[in-house]
């Protein structure tokens, strides 16, 4: 019988990387063996938790669902392991750590002073921007990453999940009337972010596997969800974002949600993303437990919203 333990690990960093190849490279095991876990995890379980093809692997709705609890599991067995050692280092020195631009001016940076707070000794070296880093080569202890990752020589720590939305201005609305379906959306004006395979580059895409496409222009592509989210509020266009750019302007009405015939893509969470190492600094470890404690299982960006 093969371990219950390594199949959820198997199974988090498949959902992490999207591919199960790169799964077995970050966990050391051959491809076969990881499929044989994955296997016997969907077996024990009775439900598909991945659709497989030979591009990617994606989540099932019931892989979805059952990602936040082997994720709490896996973490738990952590922290278990942690006081089992009676480790008690003081978490001192520098971090450096790197982010998007709006998911770090609006979720991460107001709560850096609760960081503080707990860890007085540690200082933060705080770096923001939408590109692709180089941890490594760049000299970053940890990154927070929304989307699929590709980099199967990092750990990456799914944080919270990371929900998207269609979503407009009531003025564009009056003017131009609400689209029903995915396909409606080539005839509206759709503000598109570059940086984004799912919810941007001129191609829309919907569905639990993204598998429902659609080309879509407009008078404004930016590489930053904030920039849209500005036009979109003024009433230029469609803007498609994760809801933690959107939440607050649903909230207050600015922006009113929209709900087509295909569900929106989902982003695959937010992670926190590091290089590979036996025993990573007491640091890097505490910024992260903190990350995942104040972010999930419901992250706060989507607290009190009905969508």
């Amino acid at each position: 019988m093969l371990d219950r333990f390594t199949g959820l690990q198997v199974f988090s960093r498949v959902a992490a990387l999207g591919s199960l190849s790169a799964a077995a490279r970050a966990l050391g095991m051959s491809q076969t063996m990881a499929s044989k876990h994955m296997t016997a995890l969907e077996d024990r379980l009775g439900v598909k938790l991945v659709h497989r093809t030979t591009r990617k692997v994606t989540l099932t709705e019931a892989g979805q669902r059952y990602l936040d609890s082997a994720e709490r599991i896996l973490e738990e067995l952590e922290r278990a392991d942690a006081f089992a050692s009676a480790e008690r280092v003081e978490v001192t020195g520098t971090l450096r750590v790197n982010a998007p631009v709006s998911f770090g001016v609006r979720v991460l940076a107001p709560m850096l002073p609760d960081l503080a707070a707990r860890h007085p000794a540690l200082r933060v070296d705080l770096a923001l921007n939408d590109r692709p880093v180089d941890l490594v080569g760049e000299g970053w202890d940890v990154a927070v990453r929304v989307g699929l990752l590709r980099q199967p020589d990092l750990i990456a720590r799914r944080l919270a999940p990371c929900r998207t939305s269609l979503a407009a201005a009531p003025a564009y609305l009056a003017a131009h009337g609400a689209p029903e379906r995915v396909a409606d959306l080539a005839g509206h004006n759709c503000l598109d972010y570059t940086l984004s395979q799912s919810v941007g580059g001129g191609q829309w895409r919907f569905g639990p596997d993204e598998s429902v496409k659609v080309a879509v222009t407009g008078n404004l592509q930016a590489n930053n969800g904030d920039a849209l989210l500005m036009a979109a509020r003024a009433g230029q266009g469609i803007v498609y974002q994760p809801t933690f750019i959107l939440g607050d302007d649903f909230r207050a009405g600015t922006l009113v949600p929209l709900t087509l015939d295909h569900p929106p893509a989902h982003l695959h969470g937010v992670f926190a993303v590091y290089p590979m190492s036996r025993r990573p600094p007491a640091r890097l470890r505490a910024f992260v437990d903190w990350m995942a404690e104040r972010c999930g299982p419901v992250p706060p960006w989507d607290r009190n919203l009905a969508l």
